[in-house]
């Protein structure tokens, strides 16, 4: 009975998170619960709860927040009234579903400290998150969260700010998790003071680096980038053309009278107009041809460090839609690494230009010197029929 229960309550949850929460809740979503479920049973474990108690605590951690798909204030006390809703027809006495109404009120950020040890464990167990590597990431989305509900907007170093004071004020109550997880809590303060120092040492240089001027140069330098990377194709598909009509006059002109024998002076003039053609038309091809990044993966941290651009499409096309998610939302955060994409970006593309220009250049001259040379091979040859007939 206890499996069963479990298993209807995950299905019910699971399904409601699914399709009825608001799109802007990116925190107390689906993902978030069941982090929270899977926290809870550990330090159930660990905590040497029973059987019922575990139960318990496992419905508790399945229902706190539903309330979401209703409202964000006083999501707990709906969340409660869901439970009991749902609870009322099954194996379990008034008393307990009480006490999972309790654990799950008590889940509320301002609330009383917890009563008992199972309100100690659904506590802790809602507040893992704090103790996780992946901290800061779950940070950024309950603040981008908070923002699109309608609460105080609040810039990254304010936000910052706050968060460094609550990690600071809380602490765990379960024996547990205060061996296991303050270790990284602390570790995360001190990561979020860092970030939050580099965005003060930011600010300060903020008159310097960013502005309009910044943004007009960027722009202004990719528009003028990308209208010479169009110039050079466009100067290719000329070259292609002029080359492969050429090589068709040639083929449907001149190789049919390379038959008879009064017309062998015309064999080697028209092999090097051939010969010229077709490297024209390989070069050309060449300045053209597209270039893809060879690199396999790329990773976040890799994104941190300013070690790849994810703006060209070349990189990021292997990433999963989260990554990318991510990394743009990560640029829009710390606009150093932005404004290193962009100039990465620029450079880049300044190489694929000069490598464009550079093959351009041997074609046209390739074309130059060939055509020269046929006409000078054509009249020579043909002086030279015209001397010994």
């Amino acid at each position: 009975m206890t499996n069963q229960i479990l298993e209807q309550a995950e299905a019910l949850v699971t399904e409601k998170l699914s399709n009825e929460l608001p799109p802007e809740v990116l925190y107390h979503n689906l993902l978030h619960t069941q982090r929270v479920v899977k926290k809870t049973k550990y330090l159930a474990s660990k905590e040497q709860c029973t059987e019922n108690e575990t139960l318990l605590l496992a419905l508790a951690a399945w229902f706190h927040d539903t309330g979401f798909v209703q409202q964000s204030e006083g999501h707990e006390e709906i969340s409660a009234d869901f439970a009991e809703t749902f609870l009322t027809d099954k194996a379990l006495s008034k008393e307990s579903i009480q006490t999972i109404k309790a654990l799950i009120l008590s889940t509320r950020m301002n609330g009383n400290p917890p009563d008992n040890k199972l309100q100690k464990i659904l506590k802790d167990a809602d507040c893992s998150h704090l103790a996780s590597e992946e901290f800061m990431d779950i940070s950024n989305l309950l603040r981008k969260e908070r923002n699109a509900l309608g609460y105080p907007k609040m810039k990254l170093k304010e936000w910052l700010s706050g968060n460094v004071t609550f990690l600071k004020h809380h602490h765990y109550y379960t024996h547990t998790a205060q061996q296991e997880w303050e270790a990284q809590k602390q570790q995360n303060i001190k990561l979020v003071e860092h970030n939050l120092e580099q965005i003060e040492l930011g600010t300060k240089k903020k008159s310097r680096k960013l502005g309009r001027g910044i943004e007009t140069l960027f722009r202004v330098q990719l528009k003028n980038h990308i209208e010479l990377s169009a110039i050079a194709d466009t100067k290719a598909n000329i070259l292609l053309s002029v080359n492969a009509i050429i090589i068709s006059v040639a083929l449907s002109s001149l190789m049919p009278k390379l038959d008879s024998l009064s017309n062998s002076f015309l064999v080697i003039p028209t092999l090097i107009l051939m010969l010229a053609s077709v490297v024209c038309i390989i070069l050309s091809v060449l300045s053209t041809r597209p270039n893809i990044s060879k690199v396999s993966v790329i990773t976040r941290e890799m994104i941190k460090n300013n070690k790849t651009n994810i703006l060209f499409f070349g990189n990021f096309y292997r990433m999963s839609l989260e990554d990318f998610e991510w990394g743009i939302d990560y640029l829009i955060d710390n606009e150093d690494t932005l404004y290193n994409s962009l100039t990465k970006d620029l450079y880049f593309l300044g190489l694929v230009l000069e490598r464009k220009y550079r093959l351009l250049r041997i074609t046209y001259n390739v074309f130059m010197v060939g055509i020269v040379v046929s006409a000078l091979a054509f009249v020579i040859s043909f002086f030279m029929t015209a001397n010994v007939a």
